[in-house]
């Protein structure tokens, strides 16, 4: 029996979970050695096993892989797919099992991403040397579509960095070239020129032509907020995970900064205008913004159309352009029937957020009651229809 059964559902995010050599194993060998794994102590106490040390990383992993293929892992897994997280979940880490965690959430597709890696291939991305920018950029795609090859319902997001024009569109057709379902980029914004720049329409139009989505992904944008804000007398909380590494309630309010401001830049400034089939995805980055956001967009319009000959150039209004092209994934802590009550129901995605703690034990439970009485048709849209449109081709036929 499966998690979801009632429904067609498509999971617009989920993750692997990438062990500490990972990353530096799919690196040109030039700079595996300059792709240090980050501390991985938090992560490490998600696998289960008290005895596990950084000391002997490949010896700790080994001994959870043969737990997952244990018959005591496998009893009772049915069962505990939405409860097992992070690095104890089934296919979080041995591809060969991830096909298996499909079946037993029931999901027609999972949207894929890294789990540790957006903050450093941002700060890399912001550095000084670009040769390890894109060359970490292009280790990462090549695990993620590694990973993914296991199974055609699993839809790898491969990164591409902003920063130089001409490798920016190289390593976005070497993507489009391997298989990605999607092209990741940063919401912040990047170093040295916006997202909006002309020179970035080359790879605009790439992903316009080739029918798949630019996604954003929470992670990926340096300090959410100034860390100042925790220099307050107290003690830092705990995260959802234990430790002091994740996000807490203070930095999750700046979670939704970098793609408000980012994909308002992009429509005043006529890239959703000149690339009218271009899709982007927002991806746990929350949902809750999007009514205040669409009308204070539409309140700027109104104030600086007469001065601004980029906004009277604009043949929609800015929300019109949301409508039609940018699709975002609520929390499941988020009241989903008031947001499509505010914005319709064409914008927002179902996701489990698969492995991961924050995605909660029960989504589907969580969004169908934040639902309510609520058209099947809304639900469709929302479970289904709305990810197979930002998706397009990157989503295979059946």
């Amino acid at each position: 029996m499966a998690y979801i059964e009632d429904r067609l559902v498509h999971d617009a995010d989920a993750h692997i979970m990438e062990t500490p050599s990972w990353l530096a194993s799919y690196a040109d060998p030039a700079l595996r050695e300059r792709i240090l794994p980050p501390g991985y102590t938090n992560e490490l106490r998600q696998t289960g096993d008290n005895e596990s040390q950084l000391a002997d990383l490949d010896a700790t992993f080994a001994k959870l892989a043969e737990r997952h293929a244990s018959d005591a892992y496998r009893a009772d897994e049915a069962a505990e797919i939405m409860n097992r997280k992070n690095f104890a979940a089934t296919g979080s880490f041995l591809p060969e099992h991830r096909p298996r965690a499909l079946d037993l959430i029931g999901v027609a597709s999972q949207l894929v991403f890294n789990t540790f890696h957006n903050r450093r291939l941002h700060d890399w991305e912001h550095g000084g040397d670009l040769e390890l920018a894109y060359g970490a950029a292009r280790a990462h795609n090549r695990g993620m579509l590694e990973f993914c090859s296991v199974d055609r319902r699993l839809l790898p997001t491969c990164y591409v960095p902003l920063r130089e024009f001409e490798r920016t569109l190289a390593i976005a057709d070497e993507s489009l070239r391997a298989g990605a379902a999607a092209l990741l980029v940063a919401s912040g914004c990047p170093a040295g020129h916006s997202h909006s720049h002309l020179s970035l329409d080359p790879l605009w139009a790439r992903a316009e032509e080739a029918g798949i989505p630019i996604v954003f992904h929470v992670g990926g944008t340096g300090d959410l907020i100034d860390p100042h804000y925790f220099d307050n007398g107290l003690p830092i909380p705990p995260d959802f995970h234990g430790g002091d590494e994740n996000f807490r309630s203070v930095d999750y309010m700046g979670i939704p900064g970098p793609p408000m401001q980012t994909l308002a830049t992009m429509i005043f400034d006529g890239v959703l205008e000149r690339f009218p089939r271009l899709k982007i995805g927002v991806i746990e980055q929350g949902a809750i913004w999007l009514p205040s956001w669409m009308r204070q967009m539409e309140s700027a319009f109104e104030a600086f159309a007469r001065h601004e000959e980029r906004l009277r150039a604009l043949s929609l209004r800015p929300s019109e352009y949301v409508d039609r092209q940018i699709r975002v994934t609520p929390y499941p802590t988020e009241d989903l029937g008031w947001i499509t009550e505010q914005v319709g129901p064409s914008i927002c995605l179902f996701s489990t957020d698969y492995p991961h703690v924050e995605g909660g034990r029960r989504p589907y439970e969580r969004f169908e009651r934040s639902l309510g009485d609520a058209s099947e048709a809304t639900r469709q849209a929302f479970y289904a229809d709305n990810f197979i449109d930002l998706m397009g081709r990157g989503l295979p036929s059946n």
